[in-house]
């Protein structure tokens, strides 16, 4: 209870950090964008000669390692702040007795 008169402070939830797993689905999502890529580029490697059908192979071998970085990085968690709920006066009609 309050002090006196004073009612309880409240705090909004709204408030507090965001979770971790916020961005999973756009991680998985990057992810899964990066290995089709890796797949193209070993369709690629069959219809295509000379100095682009290396860069597949090199594109098709780097991108693995790169796709789990990325979907393993989260993004810096957002600083919640604590703020008091203001009280709203009540705006119902009361019979008076």
């Amino acid at each position: 209870m309050g002090h006196g008169n004073q009612p309880p402070v409240v705090h909004t939830v709204t408030s507090a950090q965001t979770s971790s797993s916020d961005d999973q689905p756009q991680r998985i999502r990057r992810y899964l964008t990066m290995m089709g890529i890796r797949i193209a580029c070993f369709g690629l490697v069959f219809v295509t000669s000379g100095w682009l059908r290396w860069v597949e192979i090199v594109a098709a071998v780097v991108l693995p390692y790169f796709a789990v970085v990325i979907a393993n990085a989260v993004r810096p968690r957002e600083v919640g702040h604590i703020t008091p709920v203001t009280e709203e006066p009540d705006k119902t009609k009361q019979i008076d007795q």
